[in-house]
Parts: structure tokens; sequence; C-alpha cells
């Protein structure tokens, strides 16, 4: 289902992409590569005096975490082909080699935020890493499902959907499904 039709006419300004591709290597880890473009719908003067062009990036970086099958970071790369202040936003992207150690699944984007919050990281860049830990869980999906040891399943009440209450745990995760006056009792 589409969104509504908008209230009344409008013009575009600004455009943000954010595109992640994942990959299984040979050697049993996983690349998740992540991608940030900003474009803007004009024009506008730039601090050397040229112009930026209409759909041209204002913003476009790049960063690839390796992981584990426990979800803990092995390598971190971040490149750069387009930013408002050329090398010296660039300067920081060796810095995000501080990612390797941190898991995807263990209180994640806060130790991000304590590590690259403000000035000692690139907005952009840690922008991207939000998006990590649902990719890798979608990455590994498959491996998940194919992993039939008896435990709960770690989605659950991970979402409103899959909350062990509902009717989608109930229908397809019967063995914990807690009914809804259950979960008060106790």
């Amino acid at each position: 289902m589409a969104l509504s039709d908008p209230a009344c006419p409008r013009q575009p300004v600004h455009t943000r992409t954010i595109r992640v591709q994942t990959y299984a290597r040979e050697d049993g880890l996983w690349d998740l590569e992540a991608q940030l473009i900003d474009t803007k719908a004009y024009d506008f003067p730039m601090h050397s005096g040229r112009t930026h062009k209409t759909g041209v990036p204002v913003h476009h970086m790049h960063l690839r975490v390796t992981i584990d099958a426990h979800y803990t970071i092995t390598d971190a790369e971040v490149a750069y082909d387009a930013a408002p202040y050329g090398e010296f936003c660039s300067a920081i992207a060796p810095d995000y080699k501080r990612l390797v150690g941190l898991n995807l699944l263990k209180q994640f984007r806060h130790q991000v935020r304590e590590r690259f919050g403000r000035t000692a990281g690139c907005t952009h860049v840690t922008e991207l890493t939000n998006v990590l830990p649902t990719v890798a869980i979608q990455t590994m999906a498959g491996e998940r499902r194919q992993q039939t040891d008896g435990q709960r399943p770690f989605q659950l009440d991970g979402c409103h959907a899959l909350r062990v209450d509902g009717p989608v745990v109930q229908a397809h995760y019967a063995p914990w499904y807690v009914p809804p006056d259950a979960q008060h009792e106790g």
C-alpha cells in the first residue's frame, strides 16, 4: 500500500538514499556494505565559489563491516566519494576501524554513539551504522532458520507483530505464545 496523495502541490528538495548489500564470504564471514547518497533538487553555490549542480551527490559515503557468526565486527572500512568539505570530512574514515570488536546485537547503537558522537565521527557514516543490526539479522535469517535447537527464536518481542501475546506468534511460534492474560499473572 502506498502513501496517500499529498494534500497540496509540492516540489522536491532533498533525496537521501541508503542502500545496503550483504555478502556471504568463502571464509565463513559476512560483509555488510552500506552507502549513503544525498542529492539536492536545485543548484546551490559552494564555498569554493563554484556551483553544485542539481542531482550531483553532496554526500556519498561507503561503509563495509565484516561480521562473524556471532554478529561481532571483525573488520571495518569507510570510503568517501563526495563530502562537502572534501579531505576534511574524509580524514575521519580510518577512525571507523574502532568498530572492530563491537557486537551488532549487544548495545551496538549505544556504543557507536559513545565512540563516534559529535566531533569524534562523521554524522553520515555514523548514521549508516544504525541500519547494520537489523540488516545483519536479515542476512543471517536463513542460517538461523536451519537451526532447530528448540530455543526461543531471537526475533520474538522484537517488534509489534512479533509480540509473544500476539496472533502472529500464536499462529507461527505456538510454543512461545503467551496469552495476554497470562502476562499479567505471576
